[in-house]
């Protein structure tokens, strides 16, 4: 029989029961309620969730993961492997109104993934059957709270028939320059992926044993990939302990993150580039005088744009607390290879290379690119023209292509998008190859990540990543918000392509707009040589998102066509 994550979790529940493996603060402050579960009672559990599932005959089905933070979907994802059932995780309506967002994407998802029961938490659940008048998709679908499932159902499950290739779970992408997408993850995908984050992050026994098996603290995202497939599944594989806590209470009070890291020493945690700008924003000298950072050996940085300033910065102001400039761990992945493509090397300082410069090198280079690490072992990384499908030499920009055992199987129902995604082919290379549609070049063998390929600026024949305008404009004051703004060409008619750049204001700047709009100009002006058509200020937390917090630079562009912008002031257009 195939091994699977369930199979890792028996062993660790079989050998140490009573071991914690996961604790949640349910309020996100160490001095709060905390809850916890331990390998004994994950396993229990999970088996209880599978048990259910197959009485009903669902395996080989979808299931909807709707779940607020918390430790209950942990066993709900366990239990769907350990039935066969195909796990589909979600982003839970929230609050009487619903976020119409989150709506929108569920409805998309429950069609898309044809599911047939949606598992989630008692008040998710009570909810959806409030909506189910108003939501037709909802009427042939099973609903159920687990927490109502009880232990003892656990006696009734049967170890289900999988392959290496059964699909363990669809990882429906962000969406961040299309529709989502369902990737069908496998169970031999996912074990692959976690035996690559175990390596890159050096997760090896000595270091368990060092550090009493505390391994993660984390905010982020269930799911989503990065906190998925890193800080909860990570976690069974290695039969660790993490400390999880809402999303939401860390982007009320950033440092509580900081905080739990220092309460409970975990050896990895992390987040992408905006979390590190949020800590900066919080750091006092009262903060820092009670934080002890020294045991985060590994502070990952992925799913945007790593910034050379952003980790100067952090390097610098937390060094008092104990945070060493080697813990920074600029990453590389996504979602169609499980999660993780590229890391560092643990303990070394992150690599970065200047346009002028001849060969990467490590230093506080603010306009740097950053390298995203090398790949794991068993992948393949090489950089490709995307339109002629050959490979390019070292040191040239095209697109990232992937290849090896963590890469998933195709997307869901959908041969076509599979076919032109998953099965390229490169001269001179066996195997077949994902199609990233990410920018980037290698130097020395580290990845340097440069942009997105549909996001990519074209203006009077020069290429122009929106990231680095986004940068700019970011930097020219400080009322900007960091990671809130995007930039993107329209049509100018007889003067063909032009940039536009939104970004999102704080609230007490409104008086500033004039100031701010000829900021921005000026330094994209003098940064990239470039007149911007137009410089639009909106509303704190108006610019399209992905579920995971990407900029959607497409909806950007369509909301700004369509004049639906929530804009401050008068719209700057010279």
């Amino acid at each position: 029989m195939v091994h699977t994550l369930v199979d890792s979790l028996t062993a660790h529940a079989s050998r140490h029961p009573d071991r914690t493996a996961y604790r949640y603060l349910v309020t996100g402050d160490c001095d709060g309620e905390t809850r916890e579960i331990s390998y004994g009672q994950l396993a229990r559990r999970t088996r209880a969730v599978a048990a259910w599932l197959q009485e009903r005959g669902l395996t080989g089905s979808r299931a909807m993961l709707l779940y607020p933070p918390g430790l209950e979907f942990v066993s709900a994802f366990l239990g769907c492997l350990a039935a066969g059932v195909v796990a589909v995780p979600g982003v839970p309506p929230q609050g009487r109104s619903h976020n119409h967002r989150a709506l929108t994407r569920m409805k998309r998802l429950i069609a898309d993934a044809d599911a047939k029961v949606i598992l989630g938490g008692r008040e998710v659940v009570d909810s959806l059957g409030q909506l189910a008048g108003h939501l037709p998709e909802l009427d042939d679908i099973a609903r159920k709270a687990t927490e109502d499932i009880p232990d003892e159902a656990a006696d009734d499950w049967l170890p289900a028939s999988l392959s290496a290739d059964s699909v363990a779970f669809l990882q429906y992408t962000s969406g961040s320059t299309s529709a989502p997408r369902g990737v069908m993850v496998t169970h031999a995908n996912l074990l692959d992926n976690e035996r690559l984050v175990t390596e890159r992050m050096g997760h090896s026994p000595d270091v368990l044993a060092e550090y009493g098996h505390e391994m993660f603290v984390s905010w982020l995202p269930v799911y989503h990939d990065m906190g998925l497939i890193g800080p909860v599944l990570n976690t069974v594989h290695l039969g660790a302990t993490a400390t999880l806590f809402s999303p939401l209470h860390f982007l009320q009070r950033p440092e509580r993150w900081l905080e739990a890291v220092t309460r409970y020493r975990p050896h990895t945690s992390g987040g992408p580039n905006f979390a590190y700008e949020l800590c900066l924003k919080h750091a006092t000298p009262a903060l820092l005088d009670r934080l002890d950072l020294s045991s985060w050996k590994v502070a990952f940085n992925g799913a945007e744009p790593v910034r050379a300033a952003t980790l100067r910065r952090f390097a610098d102001t937390f060094a008092p607390a104990g945070f060493a400039r080697r813990a920074l761990y600029p990453c590389y992945g996504l979602a169609e290879a499980t999660l993780m493509v590229t890391g560092g090397s643990v303990h070394t300082e992150p690599v970065l290379l200047r346009a002028e410069d001849d060969g990467p090198h490590a230093g506080a280079l603010d306009a740097a690119a950053v390298g995203c690490g090398r790949p794991g072992p068993g992948l393949t990384v090489t950089i490709a023209d995307p339109e002629h499908e050959a490979e390019l030499p070292e040191g040239e920009t095209g697109e990232i292509w992937v290849g090896g055992a963590s890469v998933a199987k195709g997307y869901w129902r959908n041969a076509l998008a599979t076919r032109r995604t998953f099965r390229a082919t490169l001269p001179g290379h066996e195997g077949r190859f994902l199609r990233t549609g990410d920018l980037g070049f290698l130097r020395d063998g580290e990845l340097f990540v440069t942009g997105r390929l549909k996001d990519l600026l074209v203006i009077d024949g020069r290429n122009h990543y929106p990231q680095d305008l986004e940068l700019s404009a970011e930097l020219s004051h400080p009322a900007l918000r960091p990671g809130c703004t995007a930039a993107f060409a329209v049509d100018g008619g007889t003067e063909g392509e032009q940039p536009v750049v939104v970004a999102e204001v704080a609230p007490d700047a409104e008086g500033e707009a004039e100031k701010i709009t000829d900021q921005v100009r000026s330094a994209i002006g003098e940064a990239h040589g470039l007149p911007l058509r137009e410089v639009v200020l909106v509303r704190p937390g108006t610019i399209p998102k992905t579920s995971s917090g990407k900029i959607q630079r497409r909806a950007t562009r369509a909301a700004y066509l369509d004049g639906t912008l929530a804009v401050i002031g008068t719209p700057d257009r010279r």
